[in-house]
């Protein structure tokens, strides 16, 4: 199962964005990286490289390979409605995705390890597939070595104003998927525009 191991901070940096929740650890966000600093005027960004950022800073986001992404963008092409939309939705799906929405870990890389180290039940079942299409119905929650065990999810889950999407519920350690997800759910600041621009060239 390929991931990205690399250093996250540079990652945020080249994007211009927080990609993994670090907040106020999150020194220079506004500096690109690279070890001689910036050089000469900051020149604008051409369509393609425009493109590029976004599709890039969004498959980072959600701890994606390019691989991955790209087959994520060919199913949303299939399915009726808005392509962009359709995508984000099929990402926002993803179990990892959902334990980091419910509030369980602090960050979508942290979601991934609990699921692959098998803490996490869907509808009782033990799952170890952070790429898992959950479904409307669903009910996913912890086991007991997870709360047990873990200070950050102990610690979130003792969080009682943690807001929730409106797409999930969640009571204690477990939640229940409502209803699919809407694009308007969605927190994060994304052009789908610019990715379906950048496949569709």
């Amino acid at each position: 199962m390929a991931r990205y191991t690399g250093p996250k901070d540079r990652l945020s940096r080249r994007e211009g964005y927080d990609l993994f929740g670090s907040g106020g650890k999150l020194t220079r966000l506004q500096v690109t990286p690279g070890v001689h600093g910036p050089k000469g005027m900051k020149r604008m960004p051409s369509q393609y490289g425009r493109q590029l950022r976004e599709k890039q800073k969004v498959k980072r986001l959600y701890g994606v390979m390019e691989k991955q992404f790209a087959n994520y963008v060919t199913r949303a092409f299939k399915t009726k409605g808005n392509t962009g939309e359709r995508l984000i939705i099929l990402l926002e799906m993803r179990l990892d995705n959902v334990i980091y929405r419910l509030g369980f870990v602090p960050s979508r890389p942290a979601a991934r390890q609990i699921v692959s180290h098998r803490h996490v039940l869907v509808n009782g079942k033990k799952l170890n597939i952070p790429s898992y299409q959950v479904k409307a119905g669903d009910v996913i929650s912890l086991d007991s070595s997870a709360m047990e065990k873990i200070p950050d999810v102990k610690k979130l889950l003792a969080v009682r104003e943690f807001v929730i999407p409106g797409w999930l519920r969640r009571k204690a350690a477990a939640g229940e998927i409502v209803r699919e997800p809407k694009f308007e759910d969605i927190t994060e600041t994304i052009s789908t525009q610019d990715i379906v621009e950048y496949y569709s060239r």
